[in-house]
């Protein structure tokens, strides 16, 4: 026996642990998904338990895709249960080749269904995601009923097997079928098991104006809320909703839809008199956020058409230089729809499409339809024009603006706005900064910070809504300047996120009405200039305390009426706290601003994120934009949910 410092490898191994050939577990069935739900779903907190509902649904929709399907119903349960309800053909109930019947085999086995190979669907939605197979793995229990040839079946699941088996359940109406999926999602998996209505409702929405002539409810039984989405225009109507707070430059948008090598193409678009484009894209019902061949296919055909317009009907003359793609775009709103046979996903969160032959395809037949449609409508073809010529002008006096705004190197701190209150530390992972309202809140701040990589950047009064404004005018405004300055990485086409000098930009602003608006002013510039600023999660908001108690030498804050309401009961009434209401950050002396809102190991920061930007596009177009209607509206509907008009 081999020996080893006089001890025995056998008894070493035994105690030490191997890793060989019987280390090797195979995960069997659906455990594989249970072991790493992560992996198939994306995470296990919210996001990941509303994806459980998107799955079902996408087996739905591609019954309707294939034309079988027009009428979808979802129930949020009190129990906050699921169910899906269908009158698509049903899933299949006859015996499958494994000896099973074939929903036992779509729910329990990865990767079954009708979806691969000939024979099933031709374009899925559900191809980008992980199937219904998944949910049933995740639920702690699951029944399937199915109508087919006026039979009720039943199949019930728990943890991803088989409890009770395919049977049949009784009669129904022979002309009817369908399915229904009933799923509790499983509690010792999901962080988080209570659904949000608002959630699934702009999912809902997005498919519902995604295939057109599809009519999906969404009951929540918790709550008695009851909608109906149903959109006969499709994507004509998305546009038409995306742009319902802005003024359109023409009446009805510009709709496109031909069929070319497999792939169905849709578009619609709509310019308005804003400055910002939108231009949303999906790949068989999925949000290609990453954009990807079909989105540069597209840009290619508008920029070579319009300035192929503006040169044959004389709007741009010989001497004048090509109109940019920034220019084409300025005030569009776009959708763009493909119905793809084998998307093939790219990028870091798999919503970039990489088919090399989708972007010819999309160029070609964006060309031709745009051009035939200038030429039938002159007069909306020369508005278009003429808006994108002005923006050329606007674009080339804002260069000389965004010259003042460029980063320089480390070594040219005069670069920097005078106001800033710079940090010591370069590495900008580990360094935030402040954007503050006003010089006294700025002085506490600069006073209470650490120097080492916290910075302060003071701004004087509110900042120009940029919802209302060019590119030009936006730069010539001194606060926005000097953020862009401070940020360091750059704006527009020029935006690096790579250079950004400081890992976080917080934003602090006093709690009172006056505060929100800032806070507002500045949202919409992150969101219309440095949206990647929101999706990389750089961007926080403050939440100083609204009240100081103190009780002799002794003091507290608290941060909500509820909170100060606890702890005046903690405290005792009859003790008589005086109790201060901050109006604004002024108020606070340097300690205690950094004890509340800027200790990194005491301070609540709220990060900004942006789960639906066509939905978040459409909220800043109502609050900030030139239309009174819609935001009186908007007021109106919400007066309800105000705690605080003014404080």
């Amino acid at each position: 026996m081999a020996k080893k410092n006089n001890i025995n490898i056998e008894e070493e191994i035994a105690v030490h642990g191997d890793y060989g050939a019987d280390q090797i577990q195979i995960l069997e069935g659906l455990e594989a998904v249970r072991k790493r739900p992560s992996m198939y779903i994306g995470s296990i907190s919210s996001r990941g338990l509303h994806h459980l509902v998107y799955e079902v649904i996408d087996n739905s929709i591609d019954e309707a895709l294939a034309g079988y399907c027009d009428h979808i119903k979802v129930y949020i349960h009190k129990d906050n249960s699921i169910t899906v309800i269908d009158n698509g053909r049903g899933i299949p109930v006859g015996m499958h080749k494994t000896g099973k019947p074939a929903i036992e085999v779509v729910m329990t086995i990865l990767h079954a269904g009708g979806k691969f190979g000939d024979g099933g669907y031709k374009v899925s939605g559900g191809l980008h995601g992980v199937g219904v197979s998944c949910v049933n793995a995740l639920s702690k229990k699951m029944d399937v009923e199915v109508k087919k040839e006026g039979k009720l079946y039943s199949i019930e699941f728990a943890k991803g097997k088989t409890v009770k088996p395919l049977f049949v359940k009784g009669d129904c109406n022979p002309k009817e079928s369908g399915t229904s999926v009933t799923f509790w999602p499983d509690d010792s998996i999901f962080t988080e098991t209570v659904y949000s209505y608002d959630t699934l409702k702009l999912r809902i929405r997005e498919l519902a104006f995604l295939n057109k002539g599809i009519k999906i409810e969404l009951i929540d039984d918790r709550t008695g809320a009851d909608e109906i989405f149903h959109y006969d225009g499709g994507i004509i109507s998305f546009v038409e909703y995306l742009n319902k707070a802005k003024e359109p430059l023409h009446e009805k948008p510009i709709y496109i839809e031909g069929e070319k090598e497999n792939n169905i193409i849709e578009v619609a678009m709509q310019y308005t008199d804003g400055y910002t484009e939108n231009i949303y894209t999906f790949v068989n019902n999925i949000n290609t956020e990453e954009g990807g061949t079909h989105l540069v296919g597209l840009k290619q055909a508008l920029t070579r058409t319009i300035n192929a317009y503006a040169r044959k009907a004389g709007l741009l003359k010989d001497n004048e230089e090509n109109l940019s793609g920034d220019d084409v775009r300025e005030g569009l709103t776009c959708v763009m729809s493909l119905k793809v046979l084998d998307p093939q996903f790219e990028g870091q969160t798999k919503t970039k499409l990489g088919n090399s032959e989708v972007k010819g395809i999309v160029d070609t037949m964006v060309s031709d339809a745009l051009g035939e449609y200038f030429e039938e409508n002159p007069a909306v073809a020369k508005k278009v024009v003429e808006k994108s010529i002005l923006s050329s002008r606007a674009r080339a006096a804002a260069r000389k603006a965004r010259d003042l705004t460029r980063r320089k190197s480390a070594l040219e701190v005069s670069a920097l706005p005078g106001k800033l209150a710079d940090c010591s530390s370069k590495s900008a992972e580990d360094t935030e900064i402040y954007i503050v309202e006003g010089d006294s809140a700025g002085g506490s701040a600069k006073q209470g910070r650490d120097r080492e990589y916290q910075a302060i950047l003071p701004l004087r009064g509110k900042i120009l809504n940029v919802e209302k404004a060019r590119l030009d005018r936006m730069l010539s405004n001194n606060e926005i300047r000097s953020m862009i300055t401070a940020f360091g990485c750059g704006i527009g086409n020029e935006f690096d996120i790579s250079k950004a000098r400081y890992g976080k930009v917080i934003i602090m602003t006093d709690a009172d009405v006056d505060g929100a608006h800032i806070r507002t002013l500045l949202l919409t510039f992150f969101y219309r200039f440095m949206q990647p600023m929101i999706k990389a999660g750089h961007v926080f908001i403050a939440q100083p305390p609204l009240y100081l108690i103190r009780k002799g030498q002794k003091h507290t804050y608290a941060y909500s009426d509820d909170e100060l309401q606890r702890k005046l009961d903690e405290v005792g009434r009859e003790n008589s706290p005086y109790v201060q209401r901050y109006k604004g950050l002024g108020e606070m002396n340097p300690e205690q601003l950094w004890e509340t809102t800027m200790d990194p190991t005491k301070r609540t920061v709220l990060q900004v994120q942006m789960e639906d930007a066509a939905n978040a596009d459409a909220i800043f177009s109502v609050l900030m934009g030139d239309k009174v209607e819609p935001r009186r509206q908007f007021i109106e509907e919400n007066a309800g949910k105000v705690t605080n008009l003014d404080f």
